[in-house]
């Protein structure tokens, strides 16, 4: 019959039961395709052929910049000329500014110190206020909110040479800040140009004046661990200051968009268990901003150690003493002032590598333990929430 099966030679019905061939008889087998045939087998070429331009801008205007830059860290070019015709020096300019005594190095060890104190008081302060702000406009009962997410976020989108003119007036001696604390009886410094260290006052008003031996005789990258201690500069805090006004409405932004992403059936469940305001911001929000919280603070790594337009705004960019030298600005004074581009390239590969080493230590820090529960890895339920509330009144 047409619509037997056949097993081998014998029909449906035989005692033998061979292989089943799967082909009606009379039918003719299925072709498949080859690969690379049919409707979607030119889908990869298609797709590289899309992506080819960008690829190209990348290899262009990325990569071969960064192979030039390593080249020319690694080379005497002095700006004339082509780098590839420069000669080869190995890790010279390395060696100057971290290992060689000397200015050079100094001032690679002022840049640092500066930095990392900024990096320190910026990135946590930023995003406390950030967090703060979208806090409050995410609040139920709040009027207005467009205004004030438009005023908070204001100052991120100005422009930051008038910023900074704005604060060079209001931090001068004789500037609005000083005004307001003349008013409580305070005589407030001449902030822009005061070098003196803030941790450096602190002890010096708690009665420690000199250095004790063991760290004003241990040194690092030149530079004496006492020095290393001493803190942000009164003028670095202006610019400390400066960068936790004008993020903190960018950051603000990230985290408003990802609690209003929470379901609003989370913060219900916690009212009709009797949570405080505290208690939900704790066990609610909070394990559910983590993603935005990561983003956050990677982003606010990367540019507080990439800060430059502050530094070179001000009117003796690096003074006083070195106390606002930034290893952007540094490279920056090396290639267009000093015309030692090698140095130049030097210290920018090593910032590239200190902010790389603090991504990798900052995702280490804050990633999830495989020891947690699955549950708890990615969101924290109604029923974990309240008892954690319970647990912690």
């Amino acid at each position: 019959m047409g619509d037997q099966i056949a097993f081998g030679n014998n029909a449906l019905g035989s005692t033998n039961t061979p292989a089943l061939t799967n082909q009606r008889v009379g039918v003719p087998p299925t072709r498949h395709p080859r690969p690379g045939k049919g409707i979607r087998g030119n889908e990869g070429r298609a797709g590289w052929l899309f992506v080819a331009p960008s690829i190209v801008l990348l290899i262009i205007f990325l990569v071969v910049p960064i192979l030039m830059a390593l080249w020319t860290s690694l080379s005497d070019w002095g700006g004339k000329g082509s780098p590839l015709s420069a000669n080869y020096t190995g890790l010279t300019n390395y060696a100057k500014i971290l290992v060689d005594p000397g200015l050079t190095m100094q001032n690679m060890a002022a840049a640092l110190r500066n930095n990392v104190y900024y990096v320190i008081l910026v990135v946590p302060l930023q995003t406390a206020l950030a967090l703060l702000l979208a806090s409050i406009l995410n609040g139920r009962r709040l009027r207005g909110k467009s205004f004030f997410r438009s005023a908070f976020y204001f100052p991120s989108v100005s422009s930051s040479v008038a910023i900074m003119s704005v604060f060079l007036f209001m931090f001068t001696s004789t500037g609005a800040v000083n005004q307001v604390l003349s008013w409580l009886s305070i005589r407030g410094p001449n902030w822009l140009n005061d070098s003196r260290g803030v941790l450096r006052l602190i002890l010096s008003g708690l009665g420690v004046t000199s250095a004790p031996g063991w760290l004003a005789n241990n040194h690092f990258l030149g530079m004496s661990w006492w020095d290393w201690l001493s803190g942000p500069s009164i003028a670095m805090c202006v610019l400390i200051i400066l960068a936790i006004w004008t993020t903190g409405g960018t950051f603000m932004l990230m985290f408003l968009a990802a609690m209003q992403d929470i379901p609003e059936d989370v913060y219900e469940a916690a009212d009709v268990d009797g949570a405080t305001r505290w208690q939900i911001f704790r066990s609610v929000t909070l394990p559910a901003l983590r993603p935005t919280m990561l983003l956050v603070v990677t982003l606010g790594l990367i540019g507080t150690w990439q800060v430059f337009d502050q530094v070179y705004l001000l009117p003796t960019p690096g003074a006083p003493l070195n106390t606002t030298l930034t290893p952007a600005y540094l490279s920056y004074a090396s290639a267009f002032n000093n015309f030692q581009y090698g140095q130049a390239s030097a210290i920018a590969f090593v910032l590239f590598a200190i902010i790389i080493v603090m991504n990798l230590i900052q995702r280490g820090v804050t990633r999830e333990r495989k020891s947690l529960p699955r549950r708890r890895r990615f969101t924290m339920p109604v029923s974990v929430a309240r008892q954690k509330m319970r647990a912690n009144p």
